[in-house]
């Protein structure tokens, strides 16, 4: 072989290895970005929530800081009205922790709260504590934190029965905690936690940042279960419950 037909042979090989890379790299279908798929596996959780015709939720926190005017737990019932009907611990001042048996429909709050024999409409916000109802609102509640999610990256799986679980990490703008927990810094990013079925259903998640000024960081933990059973649920006034009046300074009385 000449060396001129050495030379050639060299360059079209050349020609076809370019070609063969440039097939492989910037000719080829983009890959999915990793935090968009993830980020949609959050919208279908917040779906299956916003769908469901109820949901049992529970809303917790075991740190609060000392001092602290603000919910423990609510725990109950619900549906998208929005309505709620279960329990709420809160921790107001000096009187210590507090139960109440709650009800709230469409921005009205009865509660019997303590020894107190009858339900009375209270204000949330006297006891530094969200209208539970509002945890189920489909524009403004906890399903939106879902979507509102920032950078969310997928984590760790682990089984739980027969589900295998993967978590989810990001942040939430502190505006969106605020339409929830009235006393959340609105400047500051929240840590949170998420556990999804391979099914896309959310299983918990654990919210953590300044939700009390001038304390340390809390971390409240939410589980949530959709159900396709409606529930009914009226404020005590109107279905002829024994109601009476209270406020703040009634607590614990």
């Amino acid at each position: 072989m000449s060396l001129t037909t050495h030379a050639r042979a060299l360059s079209g090989l050349a020609a076809v290895l370019v070609s063969l890379v440039a097939g492989c790299s910037g000719n080829s279908p983009a890959q999915p970005d990793a935090n968009e798929d993830v980020a949609a596996r959050l919208a279908a959780a917040r779906t299956g929530l916003d769908e469901a015709t109820s949901l049992q939720i529970r809303l917790v926190s075991d740190n609060l800081p000392d001092g602290t005017v603000g919910l423990v737990e609510a725990a109950g019932v619900g549906n998208h009205d929005p309505a709620f009907e279960g329990v709420v611990t809160v921790v107001s001042g000096g009187l210590g922790q507090v139960d109440a048996d709650l009800v709230s429909v469409r921005g009205h709050v009865e509660a019997k709260i303590g020894f107190v024999p009858t339900y009375a409409p209270i204000d949330p916000d006297d006891y530094g504590a969200p209208d539970p109802a509002e945890l189920l609102d489909t524009q403004h509640g906890v399903s939106s934190w879902l979507t509102s999610t920032e950078k969310p990256m997928a984590g760790d799986e682990s089984r739980d029965g027969e589900d295998i679980l993967t978590t989810v990490s990001g942040t939430l703008p502190g505006a969106v905690v605020r339409q929830l927990i009235p006393t959340a810094d609105r400047a500051s990013d929240f840590e949170v936690t998420y556990r999804l079925t391979d099914g896309e259903t959310l299983r918990d998640a654990a919210v953590t940042g300044p939700f009390y000024p001038g304390g340390a960081d809390v971390t409240y933990d939410l589980t949530v279960t959709a159900s396709d059973e409606a529930v009914d649920i009226v404020l005590p006034s109107e279905s002829g419950a024994e109601t009476g009046a209270a406020s703040a300074g009634d607590v614990g009385a």
